[in-house]
């Protein structure tokens, strides 16, 4: 199931899914990380997880993103953030390594995008992910969520902190 639900310039993309609701479970994933290995929802047992969510680490507005959650996750307690996005590994790896990226984990959903699908980001026409942040508590229960319409457009940061602060 597709629906209307990002904004690029001046055409509207489909994406594939509908979007996660606060009070829901996490669905689980298999994301590939910049060394090639799987991640799961397991690998951040019992931890707050922050989960940012770009179109593309090579764009100005997802950069900043990443740059903005890797500043704030040493204040962030007992939390692990990620960042996904339909990039292949070595771009995510490139781009952690020239920036100094140490605090934010950067996965790909780019193999099979289930990832996209199941978390309702999924733009079909471009294959990318729609940009939004989602909080999950210890126990991977979703208690923010947050999909961004326009492409362009900035996550609200200081919800999702607040948000991650607030279970650490």
């Amino acid at each position: 199931m597709a629906r209307k639900g990002m904004m690029v310039g001046d055409s509207e993309h489909n994406v594939q899914k509908e979007m996660l609701e606060v009070g829901a479970p996490a669905p689980d994933f298999n994301l590939i990380a910049n060394d090639l290995s799987s991640k799961s929802l397991a690998d951040y047992a019992g931890k707050v997880k922050v989960i940012s969510v770009i179109p593309s680490i090579d764009t100005g507005v997802c950069s900043d993103q990443t740059r903005r959650f890797n500043a704030e996750a040493a204040s962030l307690g007992d939390t692990v953030v990620l960042t996904v996005s339909a990039d292949m590994p070595f771009a995510l790896g490139r781009f952690c390594g020239s920036e100094g990226i140490e605090n934010t984990e950067t996965l790909s959903a780019h193999r099979d995008m289930q990832f996209a699908d199941d978390y309702g980001v999924h733009d079909t026409d471009w294959r990318i992910c729609q940009r939004a942040v989602f909080v999950l508590d210890r126990d991977n229960v979703l208690r923010h969520t947050e999909y961004v319409p326009v492409i362009g457009d900035e996550v609200d940061f200081a919800a999702a902190l607040d948000k991650a602060r607030a279970l650490a």
